[in-house]
Parts: structure tokens; C-alpha cells; sequence
């Protein structure tokens, strides 16, 4: 099986291209769901995560409250660290689980959302990574419609690489400031390895 990684900057098309390879067939893992179901009432790392940073990040039914964690770990390194240490290792543990599954059917693709994939050292784990992008005015629109203020869109770009240096590093380029047809047509010659069709060329970086 060729197993891809798929990474890029918060708002830059990750989950689009999560979908657009499902809707072909391609397995897919996203880090990003396995989070929220790891951080589900009862299990272990919740436990660990209102251990490390106190009930104020339970709301009153004892749910994970996102946003008051946001607040606390995007302000503070030493934080951030401390969340990335209780989930991290828990998150790759469950991807690689999904992965060798998708091997011991006999998928021949599957690939995994990361954003922090070269940041967590996970690159060698993976036959290829494409690298999703977009313009920075793209970007922040994105963010600003999900209802980020831009000292939020600050904090959490400045938590990852840079975009230049995760493009630089991976294997492939998808660019998505463009509509889903090309975005479309960039990750099926990448993943799926077709050509791309005349309409969706001009727009494809790949």
C-alpha cells in the first residue's frame, strides 16, 4: 500500500482534500477527528488534560471545553508542549492502527491528514507528503469565517512552520485557492495517478 501525508497551514484545504480522496475511494485518516475522539468523556488523555490544566477546561456536562484549552495552550509554549505530550504519541498510535488495517485488506492508498507532520517528525512514516496551499489573504478569509479573530489566526500560525519551509519539504504541492474541480484533478494525478485534464491544468502546481 502507498501511504501518502497530507499537511499544509491551518484554513489551506486539508479537510477539502480529506473528502475529495474519499469521494475516489481512498482510505483516509484524519488526526484532527481522532483528536476529538480521544478527548471524549472517559478517555485516558481527558483525564490527563484535566490533571494538567484543571476543570476549567470541562464544560458542565464534562465535555472537553476547545476553546477555554485554545486559550490556555496557544498563549503559552510550555503549555502547548504539555498538550502535544498527552496526545501526540496516542494520536500516531491510532493512525498507524488504521494503516496497518488498511494494509492487511489490501487497499493499495490510503492517506493521512496531519497539520503538525513535519513539526512531530512523522514524514519518514509516509511514501510521499503533499503539501495543500493557498494565498495568505485566502487563508485568513478561511480562518475569519470559522470566527477566529486575527490575534487567534496569529497564535496558531505561529504554532506551526512556516508554510514556505513545509512546501520546501514535502514531496508534492496541491494548490487550493481554486475551485474543486482542479483541487480535485491536483490530488487524483498525485494519489491516484491520472492526468490531468486540460480544464484543471493551468491551476495545478503538482
Amino acid at each position: 500500500m502507498k501511504l501518502f501525508g497530507i499537511t499544509g497551514g491551518p484554513g489551506m484545504g486539508k479537510s477539502t482534500a480529506g473528502q475529495l480522496l474519499r469521494q475516489r475511494g481512498v482510505e483516509v485518516a484524519d488526526t484532527d477527528q481522532i483528536a476529538r475522539h480521544l478527548t471524549e468523556p472517559g478517555q485516558p488523555a481527558l483525564q490527563e488534560i484535566v490533571q494538567r490544566f484543571g476543570p476549567l477546561v470541562l464544560t458542565e456536562d464534562g465535555q472537553l471545553n476547545r476553546a477555554e484549552l485554545a486559550r490556555l495552550v496557544f498563549a503559552d509554549a510550555g503549555a502547548r508542549a504539555d498538550l502535544e505530550a498527552i496526545l501526540h504519541p496516542r494520536i500516531r498510535a491510532t493512525w498507524e492502527a488504521e494503516a496497518q488495517g488498511w494494509r492487511a485488506a489490501g487497499r493499495g492508498i490510503g492517506a493521512v491528514l496531519i497539520p503538525l507532520l513535519f513539526e512531530t517528525g512523522a514524514a519518514p512514516r509516509f511514501d510521499a507528503v503533499i503539501c495543500v496551499v493557498c494565498s495568505e489573504a485566502s487563508q485568513w478569509q478561511r480562518l475569519r469565517q470559522r470566527g477566529w479573530t486575527d490575534g487567534q489566526i496569529g497564535q496558531r500560525l505561529a504554532a506551526q512552520w512556516p508554510v514556505e519551509r513545509k512546501t520546501a519539504r514535502a514531496d508534492f504541492v496541491v494548490w487550493t485557492d481554486t475551485n474543486l474541480e482542479t483541487h480535485a484533478a491536483q490530488l487524483e494525478r498525485v494519489v491516484l495517478q491520472r492526468p490531468l485534464t486540460s480544464s484543471a491544468a493551468s491551476g495545478a502546481p503538482v
